[in-house]
């Protein structure tokens, strides 16, 4: 008999369906070996090459016992953990524990990969094993201890020079920086005004309307700054006269996006159906454990021969061969560190429908990101959908104005996809008079940068190169769950904590802030992994700097404080503290100004001024729902249940403390 381990219990139940009776198949539940959790210290020995001291995780001492008792019986262990640095170093682990006990020691350990868990694939993975692949667990373990050494020595430092209870991340404190610095971006945006004028006119044949907008005077683009300038340029175009001086016309092609990588995959899910990265990360992972889509964990565009054979067949058979490019479309995959052996997200069968995933512990969620990574998938081997642009060119005096209009005339790889909506122009011909019907000045304002969405935040993070796609969705978590950060109305905003957190780490460790460095400490990891660095000098270098500059924030690191609001009323319990607004994990609550010596906590009500309960005339007030979204209720609220998610107009909020 043949062992075969995995991570968890639904891959091994896949994985049973497909391997005969000569194999059994048992799960690790995940890591079983890493360092200490609690009370075990810094467990990393720096004087001896930063060697870590693993110990078996105490939830996990069962389960090991267990597969050391099996594997003293097997033949061959193959470890079929997945495909990448987590994986990999899970197996090692797993072979370090057993082959003690393993008959035959080292020697019965194979190590097995594939990347979608179908009967080729694993019986392909068993034909030709191979061994722990050890520059991509020292990755791992480089990206652990590194972790760790930030962790343990910064995180006392806060608790000295900000507030006790905090703790800092070498990337999570990285990604927190990106969301401070767009928030004092958007207070420091001084709103600019400028004009757009639109005129509406009306043909002389078809005697339908057409709007064009000014674009130029004088055959330069138009730039009008003040309403004083809006207000003249008005007036002369209400007694000009408009002639089409062009109507030009061509045909332009919109070509599908690539099929999609981890990042796109939790952008689309953040975009699409506004769930988190995690949630996201745990649907699909439920998607490849039960063999549905190939493995989630990739930053690679390429996809197999027979995938895109697959693909193509499908498209041909489906929806004819208008829609089936003369040629297979390759996609380059962008990133440095891609794997070009990994393939993009794609199902394993592209015949399959959403509907028709019907496992164990499947839902509606699971089936809706399937059907969004199959329609994906086939999209990017679709022929381009293909437009036609009108774009009328008006003359009045010295102004240019002009109409665009679009009409899709074939939809290719839109088929599967929102269709774009056609803008309508009338038909004209050049020398035709158009008679003025209005004209219409419209004042506009500059407007700030936008605070990131959580596809934003993970947008801009793989711009920069900080942490990996895979480690996007826990960085945005615990930066969540620690407070420096809270999402409202889907967009992230700091926390008091997370402005300070960031100005002491700032101010006091400027390279390990660094966004150039975290990106460039992200491309040495990539290196170990690939066997071109070792672990030790990369860590030993960062360590070096850092203690250093540990040492000097010690001694003279100025403490920083946590920027509260003041209500003005003394504390109710202390009597001698102030009732301060401050922010944590859920958003704004009131405290005393001394805590934590003084305890005293009470809910922060925000009510909107200018309103009024239609059912009992009570005040209104905003509250979040158990998902977190913004609406809006009666204060009277159990005995008035009125409530609303969206209020008529924009009104001035006056917090009541």
């Amino acid at each position: 008999m043949d062992l075969v381990i995995v991570e968890s219990p639904t891959k091994a139940r896949t994985l049973a369906k497909y391997l005969g009776n000569d194999y059994k198949i048992e799960a690790s539940m995940g890591h079983v070996r890493d360092l200490p959790e609690k009370g075990g210290g810094l467990a990393i020995d720096i004087e001896h090459d930063f060697a870590p001291q693993y110990t078996v995780l105490v939830s996990k001492k069962a389960r090991v016992a267990e597969l050391k008792k099996i594997a003293k019986t097997a033949k061959v262990v193959y470890l079929a953990t997945d495909p990448d640095r987590e994986g990999e170093a899970i197996a090692y682990h797993v072979q370090y524990l057993l082959a003690e006990k393993a008959k035959g020691g080292q020697e019965r350990f194979k190590r097995v990969t594939f990347h979608e868990i179908t009967k080729t694939a694993i019986l392909g993975a068993l034909e030709h094993p191979g061994v722990v692949n050890m520059p991509m667990v020292h990755a791992q373990q480089a990206r652990r201890v590194l972790d760790r050494l930030v962790g343990y020595t910064l995180s006392p430092l806060l608790w000295k020079k900000v507030r006790r209870g905090l703790s800092a991340g070498r990337v999570q404190s990285v990604a927190v920086r990106l969301i401070v610095d767009k928030e004092r971006e958007i207070t420091a945006f001084v709103p600019e005004e400028y004009w757009q004028i639109f005129v509406d006119l009306k043909t002389e044949k078809e005697k339908k309307d057409l709007r064009v907008e000014l674009i130029k005077i004088e055959d330069k683009p138009v730039k009008i700054a003040k309403g004083e300038t809006a207000k003249e340029i008005v007036g002369e175009l209400t007694k000009a006269s408009y002639t089409v001086s062009d109507v030009t016309k061509e045909e332009q092609h919109s070509s599908p996006y690539p099929p999609f990588t981890t990042s796109l995959l939790q952008r689309a899910g953040s975009n699409v159906f506004g769930w988190s990265a995690k949630m996201t990360m745990q649907i699909a992972q439920a998607l490849y454990e039960r063999g549905y889509i190939t493995y989630h964990r990739t930053d690679s565009f390429n996809l197999a021969t027979e995938a895109i054979t697959m693909a193509r067949g499908y498209i041909e058979q489906s929806f004819g061969k208008a829609y089936l490019p003369a040629e297979a479309r390759v996609y380059k995959t962008k990133a440095a560190s891609a794997q070009e052996a990994h393939e993009a997200i794609r199902p394993t069968r592209v015949e399959r429908v959403g509907s028709e995933l019907t496992a164990e512990g499947i839902t509606s969620r699971h089936q809706k990101l399937y059907e969004l990574i199959r329609s994906r998938f086939l999209q990017c081997q679709m022929s381009d959908a293909r437009f036609d642009k009108t774009s009328i060119f008006v003359t009045a005096g010295k102004y240019g104005l002009k109409a665009d209009g679009k009409r899709m005339i074939f939809d290719g790889y839109l088929k599967l996809g929102k269709s774009a909506e056609d803008v309508f122009v009338p038909e004209v011909a050049a020398g035709e008079v158009l008679t003025l019907i209005k004209v219409e000045p419209v004042q506009k304002f500059t407007q700030p940068p936008a605070r990131y969405t959580e596809a934003g935040l993970i947008k801009e993070l793989e711009k920069r190169g900080i942490g990996r796609p895979s480690t996007y969705a826990a960085i945005i978590s615990t930066i969540q769950d620690r407070g420096y950060v809270i999402k409202e109305e889907k967009k992230f905003n700091p926390t008091a904590i997370g402005e300070a957190v960031v100005d002491f780490l700032v101010k006091n460790f400027a390279d390990v802030m660094a966004y150039e460095f975290t990106a460039k400490m992200e491309n040495n990891l990539d290196r170990i992994a690939e066997g071109e660095e070792k672990w030790v000098p990369v860590v030993r270098e960062f360590w070096e700097s850092l203690s250093k500059r540990v040492e000097k924030a010690e001694e003279t690191g100025a403490r920083v404080k946590v920027k509260v609001e003041s209500t003005g009323k003394k504390c109710p319990e202390c009597g001698e503290g102030e009732v301060v607004v401050r922010t944590g994990r859920y958003g704004k609550f009131l405290s005393c100004s001394l805590y934590p010596e003084c305890k005293y906590t009470q809910q922060y009500v925000e009510y909107v001024a200018g309103y009024s309960c239609p059912m009992d005339g009570g005040r209104v007030k905003a509250m979040k729902s158990k998902k977190g979204a913004k609406f809006f209720g009666c204060e009277n609220f159990p005995k008035c249940k009125w409530a609303t998610w969206k209020l008529p107009e924009k009104k001035d909020v006056n917090n009541e403390k």
